[in-house]
């Protein structure tokens, strides 16, 4: 199985339909975050906190790959991910609305096995766009 492929199941299938006892299938115990220049160690169990987090927030949410590239072991992943805004983020108290968030992950693998991840969404291109959040 390539990497792109392993990398489309993990968020395609175990995160959106939260197989969170999978996880470490996908996800090396050595896993880090990068963001930027900084990495940071996140773990399986780190992982599991971080999707645990968005389930708070979107209890349904989904996500699909749309578009992916793969160099070496890095796999570029172009997202939507789709969820109703069920409980509170950063203050924003939840509306029920169903919100779609785009975004890019960029994650490398290893024996396959996602070993760092990174990436950024639209969240808050998203959150305006609905008027939870306004410009100042």
């Amino acid at each position: 199985m390539k990497n792109k492929d392993i990398v489309k199941y993990f968020y395609e299938v175990i995160i959106s339909d939260n197989l969170l006892d999978e996880i470490s299938k996908y996800i090396s115990e050595d896993c880090v975050q990068r963001i930027g220049e900084k990495e940071m160690f996140i773990g399986i169990d780190g992982m599991k906190e971080h999707l645990l987090a968005l389930k708070k927030t979107y209890p349904d949410y989904t996500m699909k790959i749309i578009r992916q590239y793969e160099v070496d072991d890095y796999v570029i992943s172009e997202f939507i991910m789709k969820g109703t805004h069920k409980g509170e983020f950063l203050g924003i108290t939840p509306t029920n609305k169903i919100l779609e968030i785009t975004g890019v992950d960029i994650d490398k693998v290893i024996d396959g096995k996602i070993v760092e991840h990174g990436g950024a969404t639209n969240t808050f291109e998203t959150f305006f766009e609905h008027h939870l959040i306004q410009s100042v």
